[in-house]
């Protein structure tokens, strides 16, 4: 079970089958690698059968209040009798994605304030290329640079999964919803990206996300957010999203550089 991850518009700390001592050094070494990333969230705590102190929960408080995070309800996990009932009552489901495009609400509430925004003037988050116009432009030659050291996967990646990598990351698989991705270089997903993908994570505006299906809940490249809204979009080709005057686009492989020039 992951320690923390997205439920929602909120965060989830579950600390079910966890010591309290090795969940807190656990929780204060994923929080400091990311002091900023959850900032403005709110987290719901789930707890096994026994209950935490007083000062075990100003504890937990104090340490999600250094990354900005707001300590929420506390829940019970359900017991082993509860947790099968539950499951039961699950839909059964085959363990194969469907044809249909599907997306998540956006887990990080920095994200909604600017979306908001830009609906309110009638904008997307995320805009599509106009391949055509930018035809008749200066193409420009990719540049090619010794790229920092790339972390592989190969494998499908389930939701409540994250790949965190100084570099590059290249997923050989799809990437489902509730997964997240974060490098500090590019992304590069031979599958569906379903999930959520940042890229130039230590603030490189030249990072950019690559997919042979470009569905992501929600796409990040340094501080630039995004949520892409367009559900039924189908690309015939592999895409690529990068940063372009301040905002993240994303166009077919084949005309990144005429639209990037």
């Amino acid at each position: 079970m992951s320690l923390i991850r997205g439920r929602g518009l909120r965060l989830e700390v579950h600390l079910a089958g966890w010591e309290f001592d090795a969940a807190v050094a656990e929780l204060t070494a994923r929080l400091s690698e990311r002091s900023d990333f959850y900032r403005g969230t709110a987290a719901t705590l789930v707890v096994g059968e026994t209950p935490l102190s007083p000062e075990q929960l100003e504890t937990l408080s104090a340490v999600l209040a250094s990354a900005g995070i707001e300590l929420g309800p506390v829940e019970q996990a359900p017991g082993g009798e509860e947790l099968a009932r539950r499951r039961a009552m699950r839909p059964k489901r085959e363990l194969r994605l469907s044809d249909a495009a599907r997306s998540l609400v956006a887990d990080f509430a920095g994200a909604r304030a600017d979306i908001a925004e830009r609906r309110k003037r009638g904008e997307t988050t995320v805009r599509r290329a106009n391949v055509a116009a930018a035809a008749t432009s200066e193409t420009l030659p990719l540049e090619v640079a010794p790229p920092p050291g790339t972390l592989y996967h190969v494998g499908t990646l389930r939701g409540g999964q994250a790949l965190h990598h100084a570099g590059n990351i290249v997923v050989i698989g799809d990437v489902n919803p509730g997964t997240e991705l974060v490098a500090t270089g590019d992304i590069v997903v031979f599958g569906r990206l379903l999930g959520v993908a940042h890229a130039g994570a230590q603030g490189d505006n030249e990072a950019k996300v690559y997919a042979l299906d470009m569905q992501a809940t929600q796409l990040r490249i340094a501080t630039v957010i995004a949520v892409d809204e367009d559900h039924a979009h189908s690309a015939s080709e592999p895409e690529v999203a990068f940063v372009r005057d301040g905002r993240i686009t994303i166009a077919p492989f084949s005309k990144a550089a005429e639209v990037a020039g």
